[in-house]
């Protein structure tokens, strides 16, 4: 576990009321199958707010199977040199707000508050794309216009380019979000 899910997993009691095997037998009991179940759960019926409510779900569901962190993991596993890009990227996203959710699937990472406000997207064996909803923004040469959710993209071949125009970009989506 990374230093920054570790600290997490450790304020839980003193922000939740409950350590986290303590929401894992709540979990369990409830027998819920999808994240947004778990989430609306911790939330409405143990006033969990909505990004510990995110990570209780995640921390759960990571427990077997190709969840969560497996699923990034998988991604990544034939460009592991593009790694060290996602981590930047999710990290700075979550220093946005506690309720970033982080939500893996089978090819990309979604980034969302309460809409999805990036993906990102191994996308080839030097690039990773994030895609970022700024509708109504005028696109340019790095930020480039692309319609569809993610109304704008931007490639990525190296920790060097997630700089602060690109978090900036990412955080104006957040905050839209």
């Amino acid at each position: 576990m990374d230093a920054e899910t570790q600290k997490r997993v450790d304020g839980l009691p003193a922000s939740t009321g409950k350590s986290l095997p303590e929401w894992f037998v709540i979990l369990e009991a409830a027998a819920l199958d999808k994240h947004g179940q778990m989430m609306a759960l911790l939330k409405s019926e143990h006033g969990v707010s909505h990004g510990f409510a995110n990570f209780i779900a995640l921390m759960y569901r990571n427990q077997g199977g190709a969840e969560g962190d497996d699923l990034i993991d998988k991604q990544y596993e034939a460009k592991p040199t593009l790694r060290p890009i996602y981590d930047a990227v999710a990290a700075a996203a979550l220093g946005f707000g506690t309720d970033v959710e982080i939500v893996p699937k089978q090819a990309s990472v979604s980034l969302r508050r309460s809409k999805q406000f990036a993906l990102i997207s191994p996308t080839t064996k030097t690039r990773v794309d994030i895609g970022i909803n700024l509708k109504g923004e005028p696109g340019g040469e790095r930020l480039r216009a692309t319609g569809g959710m993610c109304t704008h993209n931007v490639g990525v071949a190296s920790t060097d380019e997630v700089d602060d125009e690109l978090l900036g970009w990412l955080r104006e989506a957040y905050d839209r979000a």
